[in-house]
C-alpha cells in the first residue's frame, strides 16, 4: 500500500495514466481511518488524487484561456491582410546623347521596361554634358541645355546611354573623350557600346580593325581601299618628298 502511495505521489507517473483511470481513487475510502487522526489525514488518498489530477487540467486550462484571450484580442489584428497596393517603381532614365534634331523622347513615349517600369528620356550634346564617376555610387550627370530659349540645368544619374553622336572631332575644343571614360567608369550600360563608342573616336584604330578582316577573308570577299599610315606628320613630309623625287627621276627617263 504504501508503494501505491509514493508512486501516486509521483506526479508524472498520474499525468501519462489514461483519462478515467483515476476516478475510481476519487470516490471516498471507507477502509481509511477517522480523519480525527493527523497522520492518517496527511496520507490519505483522496486529497492525492484530487491534486494529481490537477496539473493536466490546469495545463488545458491555461491554453483555454490563452485562446480565449487570442479571440478576444482586437478584430484587426486577427483579420487576413488584404490585397496589398501595387508598389510604385521609378522611372528608368535613358541618356541620349544627340543633338536637337531628333527629340528622342517622342520615340520612347508611352513604353515601358518589362510593360511595369516606365521610361524617362534626358537629351543633350556631349557639349552640354559634365559627370563624375564613383567606384559603388554609379555616374551622376549634370546637364545644362537650351529649350526654346530657356536655361535648363539638372542633375540625374542615368540608367542607360544611347550614343548618337561622335565623341571625338578634329575641330577645336570637341574632344569628348573623357566623358566615355567617365561613363564606362560609372560601368554604365550603353548603345552602342561605350567600347565601340571610345574605339571609333580613331579613325586608323577602325581601319586597323578592318585590316584584321581584310587579312581573315581576303580581298575577294573583303576588299579594302589601301591606305598608308604614319604616326606624325614628319615622316609624311618625308615620304611625299621621296614620291616627287620618284617622279622627277621617272620623268627625266
Amino acid at each position: 500500500m504504501n508503494f501505491l502511495r509514493r508512486r501516486l505521489s509521483d506526479s508524472s507517473f498520474v499525468a501519462n495514466l489514461p483519462n478515467g483511470y483515476m476516478t475510481d481513487l476519487q470516490r471516498p475510502d471507507s477502509s481509511t481511518s477517522s480523519p480525527a487522526s493527523p497522520a492518517m489525514e496527511r496520507r490519505h488518498p483522496q486529497p492525492l488524487a484530487a491534486s494529481f489530477s490537477s496539473p493536466g487540467s490546469s495545463l488545458f486550462s491555461s491554453f483555454s484561456s490563452a485562446m480565449k484571450q487570442t479571440s478576444a484580442a482586437p478584430s484587426g489584428l486577427m483579420e487576413p491582410p488584404g490585397p496589398s497596393s501595387p508598389v510604385v517603381q521609378r522611372p528608368r532614365i535613358l541618356l541620349v546623347i544627340d543633338d536637337a534634331h531628333t527629340d528622342w523622347a517622342k520615340y520612347f513615349h508611352g513604353k515601358k521596361v518589362n510593360g511595369e517600369i516606365e521610361i524617362r528620356v534626358e537629351q543633350a550634346e556631349f557639349s552640354e554634358l559634365n559627370l563624375a564617376a564613383y567606384v559603388t555610387g554609379g555616374c551622376m550627370v549634370d546637364m545644362q541645355v537650351l529649350r526654346n530659349g530657356t536655361k535648363v540645368v539638372r542633375s540625374f544619374k542615368p540608367d542607360f546611354i544611347l550614343v548618337r553622336q561622335h565623341a571625338y572631332s578634329m575641330a577645336l575644343g570637341e574632344d569628348y573623350r573623357s566623358l566615355v571614360i567617365g561613363l564606362q567608369y560609372g560601368g554604365l550600360p550603353a548603345v552602342n557600346s561605350l567600347y565601340s563608342v571610345y574605339n571609333f573616336c580613331s579613325k586608323p584604330w577602325v581601319f586597323s580593325q578592318l585590316i584584321k578582316i581584310f587579312h581573315s577573308l581576303g580581298p575577294e570577299k573583303f576588299p579594302l581601299v589601301e591606305q598608308t599610315f604614319f604616326p606624325n606628320h614628319k615622316p609624311m613630309l618625308c615620304f611625299l618628298k621621296w614620291n616627287e623625287l620618284k617622279i622627277q627621276i621617272l620623268r627625266g627617263k
